[in-house]
This record gives C-alpha cells, structure tokens and sequence, in this order.
C-alpha cells in the first residue's frame, strides 16, 4: 500500500449506501472494481483484516486512490459494476471474455420471397429472429435443415434477382426457386410459415399441418406431392426424437464450471422451447486461486448483462448474491428469472453434463496449448531464430481476377490466434492482380501506422507469396527503417500441396528450406499461412459482394430497381448486361432505344 493513502480514513468518508468502488494504483490504473450495499463497511474491510489471501495482499498493497460511484439500488450498482469491469478490464476481477455477439437466424420479410438468412449483430433490419444461438456452426446446421426441410431461400437479393432459370440449390431438392416462378407465392408463404413454427419450436404443431396435407393431397390423388409430404414428415419426426431433452421443457440455460490446469471454465447448455441448440464453452480470465462458485457468479453477472437471461437458470454451484441477481434480470427481462443451484431428477442429469463438458474442455484447451508451445518451440529450431518470437504476424492477398483486391493480417502470440487484432486493409490504386504492389501498400499502411502510433511490432513475420513478395516485405522494412523483424515468405511447393511448402529466409540469410510434412514447426507456419488465408478471401467476398449489390446500373438516371431487376433477368447478371449491344438493350420490355443507348454510354463510357 502507498504510504500516503490512508485506506481506513477513506473508507470512513464514504457513503453508508450502495454503490461501486474503484481501486486504483499510482499510475490511476484501474485494479479491482466492486460493488456494495454499503461502501463505507465494504471498503473498509479491506483495510481491516489481520490476514488475507496473498492475491488480495498483493492488490491491496497497490492501492493508491479510491473513486466510488453511489447508485440508488444495489441492483443499480450491480449492472454498473459489471459494466465498468467489462470496460475497463481491471486485473485483478475475474473477467469474462466474450466480445462477439451471439449469431441469429434472420427471416427477412420485407420481399414477396422471403429469405432465412446467418445474421450477428444488432438486429435493426425489420422481420423475426430466431435465436440467440451458441455458435455460428449451430447456426448454419439449422440453416442446412431449413433447406432440407422447408427448401425456403437464403440466396442474397441480387443474386435472386439476376437468375433466369433455377441454380443448384434447386437441383438437389434444396429450394423451390421462386426466382423463375416455379412455385407459387401462396404456397412458398406456407413454406416459410412452416420454417418460422420450426424455430420457434412448434415442430408437432407443423407435423400435425403436414399430415393433414398429405392426407388431402392423397384423397385428391395427388400422390407425387402425398409422397413428398411423407417424407418430409418422416425426417421431421426424426429431428424431434433427435432434439427434443427430458428435463428441459422451457427456456433455460444450463451452466457448469470447473477449474483447473490453472484454467477456469464455463459450459453453457442452452434450450429453447425444449429444444436443444447446443453448447459453448467460455473461459473467464480468473486468478489462479479462484474457486468455482466465485467464477461461476463473476460469469453470470457479466454474461447476461449483455444477453437476456431465460426464465431459468440451472447452476452448478451457489453463488453470492443470487436473489439480487435474479431480481436484476428478471427487471431487464419484464419477467420471473430463477437461478437455480440444488437439482434432482432430470436436472441435476443436465448439470452434470455441463459440468462434465466444462471439465472436457479445460482438457482439451491445455493439450492445445501445449501443442501449440511445441509448435512454437520447433518453429524456433527450423528458422534458427536467436530467440523465441513473442508474436508473429502474417500477411495474405486474396481477389477474383484483380477485383475487389484485400488484404489480411492476422496475429498469433504464444497462446495462438489473436483474433482482436486481425486486420483487413482494402487495396486501391493498385494495376488489378498486381499481388507485389497489394503487399507493399498492405505493409506500409501497416507499418507506417504502427510507427506514428508507436503500436506492437512482430517479431517474426510471415508473407504468403514467394521470393517477389517477401522482396516487397523486406524493402518497405527498409524504408521505413523497422528493425527486428525476422521475415519468412511461405511458398506453394511443385504441386501446391500442404505439406511440399518451401519456406524462404528473409534478410542476408535468403536461403529456402525444404521441411518434411510432420515437422512441427512447419505446421505452426501452415496454421498461421492458413488462417491468413481464410481471413483475407472472407474480406474479399465481402467487398466483391458489396460491389455487386451496388452496381454501376444504380447510377444511371432512369434505371430504376424494376428495370435493373429486368435487365440482370433478361442478360443473367451485370456481365451479360455489359457485354449486351444498343439494340439487344433496347429489346427488354420496358427499355426504349434512348435508355438503352444511355445504359451502353454508360456502360462503356
């Protein structure tokens, strides 16, 4: 503790009601952030113990100041203080690292088709959510069974509009391809409406409609149709037995928590409607004396903050301020939340499933890691470092025939991806498919940035591309004089297999080595090389995308969107447009030769 700071007399001026308390070293670094029904009697116990845990010695030794915030409630002052931990990320709070938000089905209803369709983020475009789920991955199964099932579109709008006659999708049973009309609006809206009852969970309710549909359908002597109703309603009646869980008959989440291997861990079962859509594994940052029951309450007052908790809550351990918390979330949610600890039957069966997964998973994450310290380690040894990078950083190219050129970096530390760190850079002026000047804009950009803002540096860094690319790497360094940085370019080996890579030596060295395929090190290089890859192209489809969706008919004046649908119709997409003459124009309904020459001028302008 500072000589200075006085914690007893503090603490004597404080308010006597609740409130948030800051605890701050000499540098005003945020250490600990807390919440209390009393202020004065809660931060005055700090200073009053004979004897405490070396961790919280250690924390309370640092303190140099003390800011609280008073608030009316405590359950006020919970909120707030989970806000505040969240944001300010103090040390010495056990953290819950979850920045991504939770992915969603979306069901646009905004067109005379509507399309299901993955969505993350806010959810501002008008239509139904169903979700949230536990993973994009359960996501994009239930999508998958949507199109089995209900064959409902999920193509983007521009693609919908530009087809003339049926894609894949249709041709392995997997949509109805309302874009060429060959289904009805009333009968595709019934489609949708069967998917909408699925995921909310009324699959019996869509069962009993499908039955007696195959039952007239059988009676009129439609028996194409009756059979393909039977089939439908067998795979349905599949799912159920597959899905539905004795024990979770409403909404609830099942949380587990177990620590270990100086790890803490929480699994998360979620069911809604007595639908099972999976699980997640969350590892808070926690210190290494933490219990179970500390990190368990610190997840779920941080968790569901942010997501709204579920009418009931099953728990694998008691926490502190249960019935506070409860309150607090049954307040956000304009209805009863329970949090749950003591189970029987069928719930403690669900709880220790949690908790076996939390345990799982704590396993797995310390064999990745140590794997992943082999791997490091091995790289050290194949390049001849002089000493063990302590992050490295790889850059990747990725276009269609030089559009939509983009660029990634990706960043990898000892324990592996960091993702918060990734970045995408958006190649412009640059001759398309010139790859060596995409890199050199990429690098400088990044460095110059990394200089003005006197931002990280890699210690080793990666460059997807052969000798011509890493010559681009190794002059912008130059440049910009950035000194240790170690450089390797990645190249595809004789017959572009994984495994054959050659990778080149930057610097005087500039020498290749050849690895066999289970070098260790090598396999770290491919991890990295790889993800810089998948990085990139996602950025790259993204922009190519958003180039289509805002083509250049947009800007021409009496092209509206009822025209531009039928030329894109007419010609098959935006390429058959542009490759289509004055007279081939004027002859789609609706164009007259004055418009049809100014869509060519356009065009070819």
């Amino acid at each position: 503790m500072s000589e200075a700071f006085d914690g007893k007399a503090v603490a004597s001026t404080l308010a006597a009601g609740p409130g948030v308390y800051r605890m701050l070293d000499e540098e005003r670094t945020v250490l600990y952030v807390g919440k209390a029904s009393s202020l004065r009697k809660r931060v005055a116990s700090y200073f009053a113990r004979p004897q405490m845990a070396p961790r919280l010695m250690a924390m309370v030794s640092r303190i140099a100041a003390i800011e609280t915030t008073v608030t009316r409630t405590e359950a006020e002052a919970l909120l707030l203080e989970n806000e505040l931990i969240k944001s300010l990320k103090p040390r010495y709070n056990i953290l819950l690292r979850d920045d991504k938000s939770y992915p969603w089905i979306h069901l646009e209803t905004g067109h005379a088709f509507p399309r299901l369709r993955f969505h993350r983020g806010a959810r501002g475009k008008s239509g139904r959510y169903f979700g949230p789920f536990p993973s994009a991955h359960a996501v994009r199964e239930s999508l998958d069974l949507m199109q089995k099932l209900f064959r409902v579109r999920q193509c983007e709008d521009s693609y919908f509009r530009g087809r003339s006659r049926p894609c894949l999708q249709h041709q392995i049973g997997r949509c109805t391809a309302p874009c060429v009309d060959l289904i009805s609006a009333e009968d595709y809206a019934r489609d949708v409406r069967h998917a909408a009852m699925f995921l909310d969970g009324r699959s019996t309710a869509v069962t009993d409609e499908l039955v007696a549909d195959m039952d007239a359908a059988s009676r009129a002597l439609d028996f194409e149709r009756a059979a393909l109703l039977r089939d439908q309603v067998a795979t349905l009646k599949q799912i159920q037995a597959k899905q539905y869980v004795s024990g979770a008959e409403q909404d609830a989440d099942v949380l587990g928590c177990a620590v270990g291997e100086g790890m803490a861990c929480v699994h998360a079962l979620f069911f809604r409607n007595g639908v099972s859509l999976g699980g997640r594994s969350f590892f808070p940052r926690a210190p290494a004396d933490a219990d179970a029951a500390s990190v368990l309450g610190a997840f779920v007052s941080q968790y569901y903050v942010d997501h709204p908790a579920p009418p009931l809550v099953l728990l694998s351990h008691a926490i502190e301020d249960d019935d506070l918390l409860a309150t607090a979330f049954s307040e956000r949610r304009g209805s009863r939340v329970e949090l749950r600890h003591a189970q029987r039957g069928e719930r403690a069966r669900l709880v220790e499933m949690a908790l076996r997964n939390a345990g799982q998973a704590i396993a797995s994450e310390k064999v990745s890691k140590d794997t992943v310290e082999a791997r490091w380690n091995a790289l050290v040894a194949l390049l001849g470092l002089p000493a063990s990078p302590a992050r490295i950083e790889c850059f990747d190219i990725s276009h269609t025939r030089g559009e939509a050129t983009v660029a990634s970096c990706v960043v990898f530390d000892r324990g592996g991806p960091v993702k918060a760190q990734y970045r995408r850079y958006n190649i412009e002026g640059v001759a398309p498919g010139d790859d060596y000047g995409a890199m050199r804009q990429a690098l400088e950009r990044r460095f110059r940035r990394a200089i003005k803002e006197d931002g990280p540096l890699p210690d080793l860094l990666l460059i997807d591309g052969g000798r011509g690319q890493l010559a681009q790497a190794e002059a912008v360094l130059a440049e910009l004089a950035v000194q240790g940085v170690a450089l390797l370019g990645v190249a595809k080996g004789a017959d572009r297999k994984a495994g054959l890579e050659e990778l080149i030596l930057g610097g005087s060295r500039g020498r290749a080595l050849h690895p066999r395929g289970d070098e260790p090190g090598l396999h770290l290089v491919q991890w990295v090389r790889d993800e810089a890859h998948r990085f990139a192209i996602v950025g790259h489809r993204a922009r190519r995308q958003k180039a289509r969706d805002t083509s250049t008919l947009e800007g021409i004046a009496g092209v509206g969107a009822r025209r531009r649908s039928l030329l894109l119709k007419h010609f098959g997409g935006l390429s058959g447009v542009q490759g289509a003459g004055v007279e081939e124009l004027a002859a789609v309904p609706g164009i007259d030769r004055a418009l049809a020459q100014r869509i060519y001028d356009a065009l070819h302008g």
